[in-house]
Parts: C-alpha cells; structure tokens; sequence
C-alpha cells in the first residue's frame, strides 16, 4: 500500500461514485486518480485542497477549484474560472486504509505550515458596509472547510483594531485577518507593543471588503489572480508569506505606521471627501473625481529629495532643504531618545546627520502621491513599479494639467498608464545613504550593513512641505494615509474633526520587509 520515499506517499484502490479507481497521493504534493480508458485527473494538496473530514468509512477532501465556462469538474485542471468550493469523496475499502489516507493527508497539510488559528477583524463600517456578509458567505466556509479555528472581532470604532492588537496574546495565533478596505491599522497596533520587534513577524490577511482594497489587489493581482474575497481567503489558507516594508510617520513624538500609501492634493481630496457619498460604493471615487477635476484645486508647496539611482535629473538640484524651523524633534540615535518613549513601542529607524545631492521641485500641486504597493483601489494602479519589500517607496506627482488632459489621465490610472502623461512625473526615491531633516514631510530608509548584531540604516530623503490652496489661500488640505486622514488643514472637509497629526511637517522612513503578509502561491 505504501512505497519508498522516492515513490508516492501512498497509494491504494478506493470506491468513488460507486466504482473502484486506482488513488495515489505522490510526493510532489499531487492527488491522483483514473478511471476506465486512461482517463486520469488530479489535485494540487497545496493549492486546491483546503482540508478534509471523515464520515464513517468516508473520506471527504474540502477543495477549492476553478470553475470554467461554467462548468466544474474536480481534477480537470482547466483552469480560468472563478473559485468554487466542491468536494471530493472517496471510500478506502477497509478501515486501516482508511487510517493510513486520513494520516498521510494530514501529514502532508501539516508539513505546509499553515495557519490552525486566526483572530479575525470585520470592520462592518467600510464599503457599502457589506464586510459582516462577506465574511459570513465567503470567508467563513472557506476557513471552517480547513480546519480553522478563529476569533471572530466586530470593530465598533475607529483605531478599535489598533487597540485589541496591542493587548493580544498572540501566542494564541498563527496570523491576524482584517476583512476590511485600506484602513490596515493592524501594523501601528503590533508596532505598538512592548514587544514590538517579535510582534510584528505576526503574519496579517487582508480580505478585501471595502471601498479601495488596494493591498488585496496588489497582492492577488500581483499572481494573476482577481480581487475578490474568495481568492483573498484561499491565500490565507494555503499560509504563503512574504515580506513588507512599512513607513514610520512621524511628527514631534507622534507616530503612525502605513504600508500602502500617502496622499496629498487631488487624490487625498477624492478619496476622504467622496465619504459623503459613501452610500454609492466604490461608484462614489469616480462620481467625485469628476467634480473635483472640474472644479481643480491646486496647493502651494515644494517637494525635496535625495533620488534614487536612475533619477538624478528629476527636480533641480539645491544646496540643502532649509527652513526656519531646524531639524525635527527626532533623536538621532537610540541612546538620545527619552527612556519614556521606549514604553510606546516601535520609533522607527534612526538617522544620521550628513546628506547631499537634494533637488526640489516647486508648487503648486495638483497632486502628491507616494505608494508602497503597486495599487491604490481595484481600479487605480498609481504606482506599477512599485514593490513589496524593496525599501524603496515610489513617487507620483502632478504639477499642472488641462483639466481635460487630468480627465484623460485618471482614465488611465485603472491600468498604470498615466506615468506616461508628460503631465506626470514619476520616480524612485531611496538608496543607500545617510540623511537628516529639516522642514521634512518623508525620508527613506533601508537596511544597508550588520554592526554589532543590530541593523544599520542608511538613508534617502524626499521632503514636502504641504501649503495653502492657490485658489483660496484661506484653505489647506488633507493628508490621507491608508485611507485614513492623518491631518486636515484650515477650510478642509470636517476640518472641526481631531486628528493624528497636524497639517504642517512630518517625516517618513521606511524600514525594507519589516511586517509579514500573507498572499497567493505563484
């Protein structure tokens, strides 16, 4: 019944549909079986086996397979559908059989390191609100079809999901899911711990359920794979991880952890502005975009920053960065920073005092958009070079554009077209270096060497100091982070409303693959 390693796993006769058929489960991870004239089909344990049960002298195998042209067959292999839950029943034909299935299947499960337990986050407040009923008809079945066991979470408040993590026992844990849009508070949650720096190897899920879901769509679409809760779901399952770099905003003693994106001007405009149509879904950024394009703002300012290789001739070159205010309040090395400050976890990546070769860029502004993952929503993909773990971040300004080129341009947004427009400028800042900073909204940081068992940090920086709008100088703008808004400025859109920060200076650096995610198998 069982081989040598070099064979299958195992392998046996077994009733299916009421005839006996040749099974075998191989080494390479693949379930086979044939029936009468040499028709044959098989299963990938890895990627279309979510789990089985048994049911007397049954063996039920829980799949996930692609349905196409609306059809379904198990172990056809065809490939090009959307994903359906079907199972597969087998009978072995005596019950030591059936023992030895049932444990080198889960022999096999096991050995492919997948989460057994998950605490879950619904935001029921994103999107159309439909994040209860997502999780109810695709993401549960899926994850009670593995053997899951999860802690299910409502979230009653904004920062709720932040303020359970910090206090989780995650030894309980293999992973923490979030079915919800762009609002991944997870990170500034782990990030705020004592424990910190082992917290945050905890691996993060990201069903998409909300209006943007840019991070969802990044990382299926980075496999080929549609947005959608079902695929999301099935990446979670098979417990495929990669790495993510994560930016520290600071301002003052003030931090804020983002891991998609930051915005300024036109889009930050849309995406916070367009929550009074909420009601409309994801309809309510293209309906704004269109008033906002018509009636265009631009915002005074400058940007500054050290590029990347390759983007040298971008801006013009300028001695320093300025600015009557000095330096921020960051302390340069973890020895000057207040001992309070240590209690409040993560302070992100340290600096060192000397940089050259700044260059600048002067306002106004129609938009200021900087992207840590290749997509901002399902449908706009402001940044297609970007990438998940490089340590660098990717720029994308617009400084002056007809208002029926910008139409145009955010048309072409859906498939990253826009870098194109000679409207739009786009580039890279980061690389190895050192840096301080003066008046600065960003700098970039990556791992650069080993000195005495810790990281060192080198560092690039891009600087923005955010203005009055050109229009009204009278009125400022929004800062818009993850989906959420880190600062509003004078006249902006619930400008009475606290926030994180103010709308003045803040910094970013970026430590390269700081957090873990899960997402697909290539």
């Amino acid at each position: 019944m069982e081989r040598d390693r070099e064979g299958p796993i195992i392998s046996d006769r077994v009733l299916i549909n009421g005839t006996i058929v040749p099974v075998t489960l191989n080494a390479d991870g693949r379930l086979r079986w044939s029936f009468g004239g040499g028709r044959q089909k098989s299963l990938s344990v890895k990627k279309e086996v979510l789990g089985f049960t048994t049911e007397g002298a049954k063996i039920r195998v829980r799949t996930i397979v692609e349905r196409s042209d609306g059809l379904c067959c198990i172990g056809d292999g065809q490939g090009g559908g959307t994903l359906i839950r079907k199972d597969l029943v087998f009978e072995p034909l005596s019950e030591e059989s059936q023992r030895l299935w049932c444990q080198k299947l889960q022999l096999y499960l096991d050995s492919l390191n997948r989460p057994k337990r998950l605490f879950i986050f619904v935001n029921p407040f994103g999107g159309k609100k439909s994040a209860s009923k997502i999780f109810l008809d695709d993401v549960k079945p899926l994850i009670e079809d593995a053997g899951i066991q999860f802690t299910l979470l409502e979230t009653k408040y904004q920062l709720h999901a932040k303020e359970v993590v910090q206090s989780l026992d995650l030894t309980k844990y293999d992973g923490v899911v979030c079915v919800s849009g762009d609002g991944i508070l997870v990170v500034n949650g782990l990030l705020g711990r004592e424990d910190w720096d082992t917290a945050i190897k905890m691996p993060i899920g990201v069903v998409p359920a909300g209006t943007g879901n840019g991070m969802a769509k990044s990382l299926l679409d980075s496999v080929g794979e549609p947005c959608s809760a079902v695929n999301a779901t099935v990446a979670i399952i098979q417990g495929h991880k990669r790495s993510l770099d994560v930016a520290t905003i600071l301002q003052g003693q003030t931090r804020f952890f983002s891991v998609l994106m930051l915005a300024w001007g036109l889009v930050a405009d849309i995406d916070i502005e367009s929550e009074k149509y909420r009601w409309m879904g994801s309809a309510r950024i293209d309906f704004y975009a269109i008033q906002r394009i018509v009636h265009l703002r631009k915002y005074n300012g400058r940007v500054s920053f050290v590029p990347a290789p390759g983007f040298e001739t971008f801006g013009e070159p300028i001695n320093s960065i300025g600015g009557s205010s000095g330096t921020p309040d960051v302390p340069n090395t973890d020895e000057e920073r207040p001992a309070k400050l240590e209690q409040h976890g993560y302070l992100g990546p340290a600096t060192d005092s000397e940089i050259s070769g700044w260059r600048a860029i002067e306002g106004p502004f129609v938009s200021i958009w900087l992207h840590n993952v290749p997509w901002g929503g399902e449908d706009a993909m402001p940044a297609p070079d970007a990438k998940f773990s490089d340590g660098y971040l990717d720029l994308i300004v617009v400084r002056d554009c007809p208002k029926v080129a910008l139409l145009q341009l955010m048309t072409d947004l859906s498939k990253g077209g826009h870098v194109k427009s000679p409207h739009v400028m786009y580039l890279k800042v980061s690389s190895p270096s050192s840096v301080a900073i003066n008046t600065a909204l960003l700098h970039f940081l990556r791992p650069n060497e080993e000195l005495d068992g810790h990281r060192a940090y080198r560092v690039k920086a891009f600087v923005l100091e955010p203005g009055t709008c050109m229009e009204d100088p009278t009125k400022e703008g929004i800062i818009d982070v993850d989906g959420e808004v880190l600062a509003r400025g004078r006249g902006t859109y619930k400008c009475d409303q606290k926030t994180l920060m103010t709308y003045d200076k803040l910094q970013i650096a970026v430590d390269r693959g700081l957090a873990t995610v899960f997402c697909p198998i290539t």
